[in-house]
């Protein structure tokens, strides 16, 4: 994988394919250059009704892109889209310059990103599974990593030795997250014996799901107003009331077209997630795509086994718009349950609508573990006086 440094300049590229979110996509791809610490000097864009096989582009975009980059003497040219190995070969050798794809720069952002032990581990995992894809003849040399001498076996080529030396690595760093999510496992039994709720802040990346986090917890996750700044899992207790708390994780953030080998290698850490008995939905109120940001979302928790959970939908960074519920920052269902918050997790108006949330949701999940106590034992619930605090 190549390395970004901050030092380096880019071109993006952008093909719009009649998609009406086009400019959304556009804008999304720069900050996620950003983030990756890249200077943008052009961006090149152009109507096609499907990719070319040979360069995605097409010939005569190709010469354009190529007078750019001999111009600006950039170092990489950044795709908003899914190369194929052949046509990132195509592209390089003609541009003679690094040529990456969309999946390529977000597993890039993530590998800066990565902080804990877990996290790295995750990280490469996905990164191997997608060069494991990406192997042509010729192209990749591993074996210069570690030497060379003695790794390739009696007539193996060069790809084949490759693709066993990333096999292996893969094989070994499964290994190890299976042995952290068996440790976080013994860690979630325990809380569920104690029965304390289990809370995951989920939402689109840059929504501000560490900012509400540190508000809540008074914790010191790392928070910035860049895609993809959390990438390891925190987990806190939140003491609400007397006698009442629950264990609230800030997770990852979402983005549309979200790389599989991403999902996939992150699933150990989605697991909490998964065993959430709520998930706080935090929602970008400043961004004019918030609803197709909210769809991708509920499309990756569906993907993950997670979009039947009860969600609260939180509203972000109001302080940056006007928006209100007729004088309250919330709104109750029909069934008088808070489903929806506005609040700003900056400012903090609002955030105590959180804690009154999450108060009703312990109280409510008391309520239904006695009705399935009495059901169990056969107790007519009529003839039960109920302690106060049960």
């Amino acid at each position: 994988m190549h390395k970004l440094k901050i030092i380096d300049s880019a071109i993006l590229v952008s093909l719009d394919f009649g998609n009406c979110d086009h400019v959304d996509r556009v804008q999304e791809l720069c900050q996620l250059a950003f983030s990756a610490n890249l200077r943008v000097l052009a961006i090149i864009e152009g109507k096609r009704s499907r990719p070319d096989p040979a360069t995605y582009i097409g010939s005569g975009k190709v010469d354009e892109l190529a007078r750019t980059v001999a111009q600006t003497k950039v170092s990489f040219v950044i795709f908003n889209h899914d190369l194929s190995p052949a046509q990132q070969r195509n592209l390089s050798l003609r541009l003679n310059c690094s040529v990456i794809d969309r999946t390529s720069l977000i597993l890039d952002i993530f590998a800066q990103r990565a902080k804990s032990y877990e996290g790295k581990l995750q990280v490469e995992l996905a990164q191997l599974e997608h060069l494991a894809t990406r192997l042509v003849r010729g192209w990749t040399h591993l074996e210069r990593q570690k030497g060379g001498i003695g790794l390739r076996g009696p007539g193996e080529t060069q790809l084949e030795t490759d693709r066993r030396l990333i096999k292996k690595r893969v094989k070994l760093l499964k290994e190890k997250l299976l042995i952290l999510q068996r440790q976080r496992s013994v860690q979630r039994k325990s809380r569920q014996r104690t029965k304390v709720l289990s809370v995951s802040i989920v939402g689109y990346t840059n929504a501000g799901k560490s900012t509400l986090f540190n508000k809540l917890t008074r914790a010191r996750s790392y928070a910035a107003d860049q895609l993809f700044a959390t990438l390891d899992t925190t987990t806190r207790k939140l003491f609400l009331t007397s006698g009442n708390s629950v264990v609230i994780s800030d997770t990852v953030g979402f983005i549309r077209e979200l790389p599989h080998t991403l999902v996939a290698a992150f699933c150990a850490t989605l697991e909490e997630t998964i065993q959430a008995d709520i998930l706080l939905h935090v929602i970008d109120a400043n961004s004019p795509n918030r609803e197709e940001q909210v769809d991708e979302v509920n499309k990756i928790l569906k993907e993950i086994g997670a979009d039947t959970i009860p969600q609260i939908l939180i509203t972000n960074k109001i302080d940056l718009m006007d928006l209100s519920f007729g004088g309250e920052g919330y709104a109750r269902d029909e069934y008088g349950k808070i489903t929806h918050i506005r609040l700003s997790a900056k400012t903090g108006k609002g955030i105590e609508f959180v804690r009154r949330a999450l108060i009703e949701a312990i109280a409510d999940n008391s309520k239904e573990s006695y009705e399935k106590f009495t059901d169990i034992q056969g107790i007519d619930r009529n003839c039960v006086t109920v302690q106060k605090n049960f």
